[in-house]
């Protein structure tokens, strides 16, 4: 898995649409953060780092530097 963002929810209980209303967003924002299309404002992510009880670098930047990482590979093929 890509982002740990989308584990550590529903290892939480949590629905995409109830975490995305702990923040004032929806769905479609939570959805494109877990399939790291998307990466949240610094604030949402401090907020995630405390709710989850995780460094925010450990939820959401190993699933950004694996897609840049893949972009690059591709790039010089």
């Amino acid at each position: 898995m890509l982002n740990r963002l989308r584990k550590m929810r529903i290892k939480s209980g949590l629905t995409q649409q109830e975490l995305a209303d702990l923040i004032n967003s929806n769905q479609r924002t939570i959805s494109k953060w877990e399939r790291g299309k998307s990466t949240p404002p610094a604030a949402v992510m401090q907020y995630f780092e405390e709710y989850f009880k995780e460094p925010k670098e450990h939820i959401f930047f190993e699933a950004f530097n694996y897609k840049m990482l893949l972009k690059s590979k591709f790039k010089q093929h």
